[in-house]
């Protein structure tokens, strides 16, 4: 080998060690920064099928989930969140998207097992298909399931199909409705759909996001369902680390009861 050649070789060999160095220095110092985030936790809860993998894929990924499947227990994802973007008190944040698999059945095997995952919750997403009514009034149990103040979930108390605000009395968590496969819904049918949705909002008294799980357009920055996705994480990220008094957060247990009999639909 020329000594031309053997310069070359050595002067590549620096270049990739110099690399590698650089390289591996940067994903210590991530992991070292991502290690030092302050993190929430935010289930993400509906019936079986409305889409709440794909909802969480997109979240976290911004991609399109292409071959979802069913969730069996739980399944954790990550998505980073600057707190108040743009302003002095912006911070970034991990918001832990707990997507809970299951269906929302009377079977209190079902939700003993489930009640690991409601532990130490800083918000809820309740997701809903828009095509399908009973998982829109499955949301009235789903939150009971979940805010339930009993240890157990079966100690649920609803008489008569009557839920008792009152009960949550001390539970302030934020809440975000998402209703999925809005491409699905005909022209014809959209204001009643919305209609609908708009009753849900003001039952659980949060914002409500329609959109279409298979088309990232509808998280775009800057759209509107972006800038309640936003405002919702800032409010969980508020209450957690925040607020002193539950009282001054505005939430589920602002109303007193509501009928499950008197769910609005068509």
């Amino acid at each position: 080998m020329c000594n031309s050649e053997h310069y070359t070789l050595t002067t590549y060999a620096c270049i990739f060690s110099y690399l590698y160095f650089v390289l591996n220095t940067d994903i210590e110092y991530f992991r070292k920064e991502m290690a030092s985030l302050d993190r929430v936790k935010v289930l993400v809860l509906g019936d079986s099928g409305v889409g709440k993998s794909s909802l969480v894929h997109l979240l976290c990924q911004n991609q399109v989930l292409g071959n979802p499947s069913w969730t069996v227990g739980c399944s954790v994802d990550v998505r980073v969140h600057d707190y108040r973007e743009g302003t002095p008190e912006e911070k970034t944040y991990y918001i832990e998207l707990w997507d809970v698999g299951g269906s929302v059945g009377n079977a209190s095997s079902v939700k003993s097992t489930r009640a690991v995952f409601y532990n130490s919750v800083n918000g809820i997403i309740l997701v809903h298909d828009l095509t399908n009514k009973k998982s829109s009034q499955n949301l009235y149990r789903w939150s009971l399931e979940a805010l339930s103040k009993d240890s157990s979930p079966t100690g649920i108390i609803v008489s008569n199909g009557d839920y008792d605000r009152e009960q949550f009395a001390e539970n302030s968590i934020p809440l975000l409705l998402i209703g999925t496969k809005f491409d699905q819904i005909q022209e014809k049918q959209r204001n009643d759909v919305l209609t609908r949705t708009a009753f849900l909002s003001e039952d659980f008294n949060a914002e409500e996001i329609n959109l279409d799980c298979t088309n990232p357009r509808y998280l775009a920055a800057g759209s509107s369902n972006a800038v309640k996705l936003s405002r919702f994480f800032d409010k969980v990220i508020e209450k957690r680390y925040f607020t002193r008094d539950p009282s001054q957060m505005q939430s589920f247990t602002d109303r007193r009861r509501f009928n499950f009999k008197s769910v609005h639909s068509d």
